[in-house]
């Protein structure tokens, strides 16, 4: 019993935080990127204990200047989407891969995942429609979002250019 109130206090603290970052950080012009990280990271810890079956998750950094400014909550639409459609959806086997690079150029976000092959449609969700606005805003000229299918497998990358 103890070791299930430890880990109830430590979700109810990442929860916490998800919801201060979420309150506090996302009217902010910019955030750090290292912020934005641990945000990503809190999440996936919640979802992974919420769903009640193995999930292959993959968070791979490669990190140049964690103190990058960045919008904040360009990737969680992202990272939800796998989960969403993905691990929610899947049978068995499912897995989340990201994988985060910042150097001088650019930002790189990148998410893998499977879905089951019913799952898929042609219609774009409110998210990456919303996604796709504020990229337009915040970064003109200076990003790409790149989606592809490949034998069940769904990646997204969003690239945003450094000036």
């Amino acid at each position: 019993m103890k070791k299930d109130a430890d880990a109830a206090q430590d979700y109810v603290l990442k929860l916490s935080d998800l919801m201060r970052f979420t309150i506090y950080d996302s009217g902010k012009e910019s955030v750090l990127l290292k912020d934005e990280i641990s945000y990503l990271i809190n999440f996936i810890d919640l979802q992974t204990a919420r769903y009640h079956k193995d999930i292959d998750v993959n968070f791979e950094k490669e990190i140049e200047n964690a103190n990058t400014e960045i919008a904040p909550l360009l990737f969680i639409i992202l990272l939800e989407n796998a989960f969403k459609h993905g691990v929610e959806k899947a049978t068995d086997n499912a897995f989340v891969h990201l994988k985060l690079i910042e150097d001088n150029n650019k930002i790189q976000f990148t998410v893998k995942n499977n879905y089951e092959a019913e799952e898929t449609g042609k219609r774009i969700g409110i998210g990456l429609k919303n996604l796709k606005e504020r990229l337009n805003l915040l970064y003109p000229n200076s990003h790409q979002l790149i989606n592809n299918i490949n034998q069940n497998i769904y990646s997204t990358t969003l690239e945003i250019y450094k000036k």
